[in-house]
């Protein structure tokens, strides 16, 4: 019985607890690991739709586990300023992905 309960504590401490993310929000990460909370109504966004296009060709549709766009921080950065300030543009997207990736 000692041994059960020593084995479940350990069980426990190997868990990885990931933080919690707000309603309506999501996550999705970047080629260099940074992780961005991004609200659902992105979704509905050109620049968004499209990075998540590129994304699947790039790396396939996860079945468990995170999404990774193809992008740095920096670019995502850049698009969910574009995002903010409502832009839905797929020219603006380009001229971003030219000036990312030289």
């Amino acid at each position: 019985m000692a041994r059960k309960w020593k084995r479940l504590a350990a069980m426990n401490r190997k868990r990885i607890i990931f933080p919690t993310v707000t309603e309506g929000h999501f996550v999705v990460y970047t080629t260099n690991q940074r992780r961005f909370v991004v609200p659902l109504a992105y979704l509905s966004n050109g620049i968004f739709r499209e990075l998540l296009r590129m994304a699947e060709e790039e790396y396939g549709l996860p079945s468990y586990g995170p999404i990774t766009l193809p992008c740095d921080s920096v670019l995502m950065e850049y698009a969910v300023s574009f995002i903010r300030r409502h832009a839905d543009s797929k020219r603006q997207l380009m001229v971003a992905l030219t000036l990312n990736f030289p």
